[in-house]
């Protein structure tokens, strides 16, 4: 006998496909050319490069190759929360990179004045929010998280509130979390129309885009780069690649990401009376703190986007389209949801899909050169990517044009992480360390295992 579930009649493809008019799709590259710089990736950091390539050379060809539709993977698949931070928030920068933390920060929080102003200058209508971030905790541990990530944001004078009991019920009133730490400074975005306005600016602007147009090999010339792709031949003087969770087109970075699954739901859309009765009246976003967290948020219609807790690595990193739909994956969702919101029982969802996160073993994205420095990439945002991917564009551009600058000069881009190591032995080391993980969060114990990665300066995030 099936049981029913409130996602059976969900729809199966991401909700925020729906808020984007339709478009026609760029034409794939059918003939020989060539170009001064080529973008490999049309999601967030390959329309970023491409956009900010054009101010920096007006006069430049400049094209974008894109495998299938721009943002059609983890761009347009995303929650949306757009972070104040390149380096996975304030706390990891200190741990992971205590002597440029400051700069971190600061670079940070310039990014996303920076993206919001371009998307002022560019007349990109992304339902960019700007309303904070609600994060929460479940148990006692979490809570004194939370009071250790409030030390951590005033080092920099980043302004917090914590909040318990009434205070936390004004913002969000939940069994299931008790304590919270509000940060003011931190935006949402709608991912799809992020998507789509960069690349009609990109449009705009001149730059050639061709969907479905796969890049399958790169060779270096006398001239620069030759980019092969199944109809045609491009060549470029220099290259930024952005294909971030993608099989990687050099070998030296096969073994710096891994991809990792992460599902999503949306409820229909709620009512006033209903976010009153969770005491969720403003329009911040909200995350719990434990290892396996929810990310969660409303949409402009307020349906409550609930994604997050199950992280997924499939043997042999596949990433076959059917792993984006995992029934177990939206039942753990949909009972966490219950679990949060007993008054929402009702709600039934309108939309479930996955996506992946490119994953480093440091959980921050690094960048770097390849092809005697005709080459830049960047990789293994780690879920953070709505921002960063913006920071990262600029960083690809200045080695390119090979001007050393602040962003360039910064460790934590340069340093290359350590490397997953090959089957069965990484698709075993995955699950020790899931396993361990979930572990703390029962039991607020971090074992001697987790802290030797620690020490290692490796972690398992998303």
């Amino acid at each position: 006998m099936s049981t029913s579930t409130r996602f059976d009649t969900a729809t199966r493809t991401p909700f925020w496909a729906e808020t984007v008019p339709p478009q026609s799709a760029c034409p794939a590259l059918g003939a020989e050319t060539s170009c001064d710089l080529a973008v490999i990736g049309g999601g967030f950091t390959g329309l970023w490069c491409a956009l900010k390539a054009r101010e920096r050379h007006p006069d430049a060809r400049i094209v974008v190759l894109e495998a299938s539709l721009c943002g059609n993977a983890a761009s347009g698949r995303n929650g949306g929360f757009c972070a104040p931070s390149i380096s996975h928030g304030v706390s990891n920068a200190l741990a992971r990179w205590p002597r440029e933390a400051t700069t971190l920060v600061r670079l940070g929080l310039d990014n996303l004045d920076g993206l919001q102003e371009d998307l002022e200058r560019y007349g990109i209508d992304a339902e960019f929010e700007r309303q904070g971030k609600l994060n929460v905790a479940a148990t006692p541990w979490q809570a004194e998280g939370l009071e250790s990530m409030q030390l951590a944001y005033a080092r920099f004078g980043i302004a917090t509130t914590l909040l318990e009991g009434d205070a936390l019920r004004e913002r969000f009133d939940s069994p299931k979390y008790a304590t919270g730490l509000f940060e003011p400074n931190y935006a949402l975005v709608n991912p799809g129309k992020l998507v789509a306005g960069l690349r009609q600016a990109c449009l705009t602007q001149g730059i050639d885009i061709h969907e479905h147009t796969p890049v399958t090999a790169l060779n270096r010339t006398p001239q620069g780069v030759r980019l092969t792709t199944p109809q045609a031949e491009l060549g470029a003087s220099r290259v930024a690649m952005a294909t971030n969770a993608a099989a990687p087109l050099l070998k030296r970075l096969k073994m710096a990401v891994i991809p990792i699954f992460d599902y999503t739901l949306v409820t229909e859309p709620l009512s006033d009376a209903q976010l009153s009765a969770i005491g969720w009246r403003d329009r911040h976003g909200i995350a719990d703190t434990g290892n396996q967290f929810h990310y969660f948020r409303k949409t402009a219609d307020n349906r409550i986007l609930w994604g997050g807790f199950d992280a997924i690595y499939h043997y042999g990193s596949r990433q076959d389209e059917a792993l984006l739909h995992r029934p177990e994956s939206y039942a753990r969702l949909e009972a966490n949801f219950s679990d949060a919101f007993p008054s929402l029982a009702d709600v039934d969802f309108s939309h479930a899909w996955g996506g992946i996160i490119d994953t480093s073993a440091r959980t921050t994205f690094f960048a770097g050169t390849a092809l005697k420095g005709r080459l830049a990439y960047a990789m293994g945002f780690t879920g953070q990517g709505v921002s960063a991917s913006r920071f990262a564009a600029l960083a690809m551009l200045d080695m390119l044009d090979g001007r050393p600058t602040e962003r360039t000069r910064l460790g934590m881009l340069r340093r290359f992480p350590v490397p997953f190591p090959p089957e069965p032995i990484r698709s075993g080391a995955v699950r020790l360390a899931q396993r361990h993980l979930a572990l703390e969060d029962r039991t607020g114990h971090r074992s001697l295992f987790l802290k030797t990665l620690d020490r290692l300066g490796i972690g398992f995030d998303s």
